[in-house]
């Protein structure tokens, strides 16, 4: 429930009572007239106070919930599901009303229940996060009517969900002096640049086997990075645990964070700190060279934007931007980024 309702909204719940709706309401303060409660999980008398109220928009929590008397299953049920969601859509089609079908999802993070509910609808939207961070994500798994590259980033405070204008500054920690084994990388997320913090720690490892944990990023390919080193590079990791932690709760896979990746291995080995000015954007091969990547101009500019002073990109990738305020470092090699940090 928003706390400003432009449109006329019919809230229509099969989870909660109205006094339970009410009660949240006036924790959030965000009773609206414009927003009408309805508590009800049969499809036929949803349609009758749909009609009487002439709602904008119909949002229905959740799917799982209604039934319809054309169908003679329990709630919850494939047919079930099936036949009210055609329902709704057919209903949204016919007079142009917004519909947003709330729906369950599984532990692994897919919609409860059958797939034909995701074919069936035009969007799918879905929240990110979890209890330890008070940061969710907005995806878009589907859009029929434009890109599912964009995201949205809100955090969770007490009236309810804000936006948040600038992520880059929250996903990136404040801590006074320098800490080894942090680094910063310049990623995307959909068409939004954002600068996010990555967190290495190299120890000696204490039992027969090295460990290798990631939090936010991919342990394989973690692993390849790290053979890459030293294989490539000559630094002896093999007998070390190896700890990787994207800062902020976030799931990356931008290949454009090699670098931060490395930067933050080889720093946490070194126990050298990286200025907290510095940045990267680069993609590692399997050879140890720097690979360029997308879109390099965009995240040049929300580095300089953030204050950082220099920003370590691939030798081979082509920049436009002229007379920056930012030093760009080009390197090729893994080399390259150790004698420009380290030495």
């Amino acid at each position: 429930i928003a706390l400003k309702l432009p449109y006329k909204t019919l809230y229509v719940s099969g989870e909660e009572s109205q006094s339970q709706i009410k009660l949240r309401a006036e924790r959030l303060q965000a009773l609206n007239s414009n927003c009408l409660i309805l508590t009800e999980t049969n499809t036929q008398k949803i349609f009758k106070a749909i009609e009487d109220i002439q709602p904008e928009i119909v949002v229905i929590d959740s799917i799982q919930t209604l039934h319809t008397d054309y169908i003679d299953a329990s709630p919850g049920s494939i047919s079930q599901i099936r036949e009210t969601s055609a329902e709704l859509i057919k209903f949204g089609k016919e007079t142009a009303t917004p519909v947003v079908l709330i729906g369950h999802i599984t532990k692994d993070g897919n919609i409860a229940g059958p797939k034909i509910l995701e074919h069936m609808v035009d969007v799918v939207l879905q929240f990110e996060g979890d209890r330890n961070h008070t940061y969710r994500i907005l995806r878009a798994k589907k859009n029929r009517f434009g890109s599912t590259a964009e995201l949205g980033i809100y955090e969770m405070q007490q009236a309810g969900l804000k936006e948040i204008e600038n992520p880059s500054e929250i996903l990136i920690s404040q801590k006074e002096g320098e800490l080894s084994g942090t680094a910063v990388a310049a990623t995307l997320e959909g068409m939004r640049p954002l600068m996010i913090e990555v967190q290495a720690l190299v120890s000696t490892a204490v039992y027969g086997t090295p460990q290798r944990s990631a939090t936010g990023y991919d342990t394989k390919r973690l692993n390849m990075l790290l053979a890459v080193l030293e294989k490539r590079a000559g630094f002896r990791l093999g007998a070390k645990d190896v700890f990787l932690n994207i800062a902020g709760g976030i799931k990356v896979d931008d290949p454009a964070i090699d670098l931060a990746v490395i930067s933050a291995i080889l720093s946490s080995n070194e126990d050298e700190a990286i200025p907290q000015d510095f940045c990267f954007a680069a993609e590692i091969g399997l050879a140890g060279e720097i690979r360029p990547i997308n879109r390099v101009d965009q995240r040049i500019l929300e580095a300089e934007k953030l204050g950082f002073n220099k920003i370590f990109v691939s030798k081979f990738n082509k920049i436009s931007l002229k007379k920056m305020a930012i030093q760009i470092v080009k390197v090729a090699k893994i080399e390259d980024i150790y004698s420009n940090l380290f030495t």
